[in-house]
């Protein structure tokens, strides 16, 4: 089946919005344009302001200053507009223990209006999808993942233009973790613009359109992931892990001298990663100028891999996503 055609328009502009808890600046002048039917990640740590961006468009609180417009309606003004137009996935899990998965997306749907026949069958479906159809049990009864997943099939019941969803799958396994991943790209295909707030590289490198990198408030990249790791990395990673930290330093200080080293961080005592542009050509200079020297006692481990999102934000901030 072919993907659906979607007419490229702006259906959330942010306008400089700030919110500020105290002396705290959780969300400190951001703006940003979201094209319909696309991905779009706010990729940063925890703490980063994620979650307060997310609760802000979803007009939970209200800016301290700018705005933000869904569809022309402002979140300062239009909130009972906007309800009707998307769907929230907070991070909090936010179920009833005492009713059956079934039960909840029912309760739900009838919220909206959606008749008890149509709601039952949607609830049938969607449960089947993200494999936890059938089950009569209460809700409280069901594992971390189970109730993460019934989170996200009672925010798109009742079928949101605009969905946004704020690490969805946070302490999934992987297999439960594919079958969403496989559910986003789904809804992505049938035309649902999708807003995800996301500290998992992996995620948003395999699910975005587009990728904005938060970072104490701000944004501080923006991009394809594609242009992101050309922009603000290289091709290549080595990675290395010596057994003292004096190798370590011996090494970091000869990368000045390799012409098709990019960039070299620190990480922690013991590891030096190494950005580089070229391939195994290069990666085999860099091995013997550097690991090959005299002096150099023991190397734990090494990895050459391609550039990552966590490549990016380690390049541009210092440190990396899950620090």
């Amino acid at each position: 089946m072919s993907n659906t055609v979607i007419e490229k328009s702006t259906v959330i502009e942010i306008q400089n919005i700030k919110k500020h808890f105290k002396d705290i600046k959780a969300v400190d002048g951001v703006s940003l344009n979201i094209q319909k039917g696309e991905l779009f990640s706010i990729l940063g740590p925890n703490g980063a302001g994620k979650s307060t961006l997310a609760r802000l468009l979803t007009t939970v609180l209200t800016p301290t200053s700018g705005d933000a417009t869904i569809k022309g309606h402002s979140i300062k003004t239009g909130k009972s507009s906007i309800i009707k137009l998307i769907g929230v996935c907070p991070q909090e899990i936010v179920i009833y223990d005492i009713l059956t998965a079934e039960e909840n997306v029912i309760f739900v749907a009838q919220m909206h209006d959606i008749p008890f026949k149509k709601a039952k069958e949607k609830a049938k479906t969607l449960l089947e999808k993200l494999d936890i159809g059938g089950r009569k049990i209460w809700a409280k009864k069901f594992s971390g993942g189970m109730k993460r997943r019934l989170n996200l099939i009672m925010a798109l019941v009742h079928e949101p233009e605009i969905l946004f969803l704020d690490e969805p799958t946070a302490g999934l396994d992987p297999q439960a973790r594919r079958i969403v991943w496989d559910f986003i790209r789904d809804l992505k295909n049938k035309g649902v613009t999708i807003v995800l707030m996301t500290h998992d590289m992996i995620e948003a490198d395999s699910l975005s359109d587009h990728v904005a990198i938060i970072d104490h408030g701000k944004i501080i990249a923006q991009g394809s992931p594609t242009e992101l790791k050309e922009k603000h990395g290289s091709e290549n990673v080595i990675e290395i892990t010596f057994s003292e930290k004096e190798d370590l330093n011996i090494v970091k200080n000869q990368c000045d001298n390799i012409s098709s080293v990019n960039n070299y961080n620190v990480i922690g005592e013991r590891t030096l990663l190494i950005s580089f542009k070229g391939g195994m050509k290069n990666f085999i200079e860099i091995f013997q100028k550097l690991i090959l020297v005299e002096n150099i006692n023991d190397v734990e481990t090494m990895n050459f891999r391609q550039n990552t999102l966590e490549d990016v934000f380690l390049n541009l901030t210092g440190r990396r996503l899950r620090d």
